[in-house]
């Protein structure tokens, strides 16, 4: 019971750090570009983390290295990439929207490339919160260009999930975290230079948020959410990613000031109830076993 306490914890803060990072992104782009202010938040936390686990053992082959980048590739650069590159096309919450589609897909990916198997019970439960998050969102999306490159970014996600649950294991997971997010950097800074004008405008503010996006939102959020996708089931853990919108929407309301609609309170019965039909089938079945 203490373990479940535990991790449904930590997949609440993994979650809340993931949606609160949503608020806190836009009024960084204030101060910088998105692929740059990106670039430097995730070259900041990774380093900072390699810092801090300098100690424990590398990766030890030229494969492992690979590995990591791969997943950084997917990870940091191609999922936040998306994210905001979809942008000037679509809403953040449209945006959103398609980032957390992910879990669905997470599901979907592991059955066809692990030969995992989840009963009828969980694929309704993650049809719900996706239908759940739509609704928090109130179905406000349309098909663009914009709309594409959304989804791209939840493909990322989700392979990314799958991969760190089939390679993390020979990983610490720390220096995972750290070096994924330093090559996720690596590749935004250089689609900055390419793509964007690059500037940071410093202030007390611009390095409060930036701050708080490279500690909370990228070495704490990876730091758990990369120990818990080792330590569980992909597919269950992934199902909370439908929270991640839901405390966006919070979070945005707080402090961005943006009118809470009535159907934000919808998508949130929805979204709970598909959290809880894939973690009790996962759960039952576990048990009969």
């Amino acid at each position: 019971m203490k373990n479940n306490f535990q991790y449904l914890g930590l997949v609440l803060l993994a979650t809340m750090l993931m949606g609160i990072a949503f608020p806190i992104g836009k009024l960084g782009l204030l101060y910088a570009p998105p692929f740059f202010l990106m670039g430097i938040r995730y070259i900041m936390a990774g380093g900072i983390l390699a810092l801090i686990v300098k100690r424990k053992p590398l990766p030890k082959s030229l494969k492992q290295w690979i590995q990591v980048f791969i997943i950084g590739l997917l990870q940091s650069a191609g999922v936040m990439g998306c994210v905001y590159y979809s942008m000037q096309w679509i809403s953040s919450s449209e945006s959103a929207i398609l980032t957390f589609m992910s879990p669905l897909l997470v599901i979907i990916l592991s059955t066809i490339l692990l030969g995992n198997h989840y009963r009828f019970q969980v694929w309704i439960g993650v049809c719900f919160g996706f239908v759940g998050v739509f609704l928090t969102f109130g179905f406000n999306m349309n098909i663009s260009t914009g709309t594409i490159i959304g989804f791209m970014g939840a493909v990322c996600f989700a392979l990314s999930t799958i991969l760190v649950k089939r390679w993390g294991q020979v990983f610490e997971m720390q220096v995972l975290t750290a070096y994924q997010m330093l090559s996720g950097g690596i590749v935004l800074i250089i689609l900055s230079l390419l793509l964007e004008h690059s500037y940071f405008i410093f202030s007390l503010n611009s390095v409060f948020i930036l701050l708080f996006l490279v500690i909370l939102c990228s070495i704490v959020q990876f730091s758990v959410w990369f120990y818990l996708l080792q330590k569980g089931d992909p597919g269950k853990t992934s199902s909370f990613l439908f929270l991640a919108p839901f405390f966006g929407v919070i979070s945005s309301w707080l402090l961005l000031g943006e009118q809470l609609k009535w159907y934000v309170g919808l998508g949130g019965v929805f979204i709970g109830t598909g959290v809880f039909l894939v973690n009790w089938k996962v759960t039952q079945k576990q048990s009969s076993n």
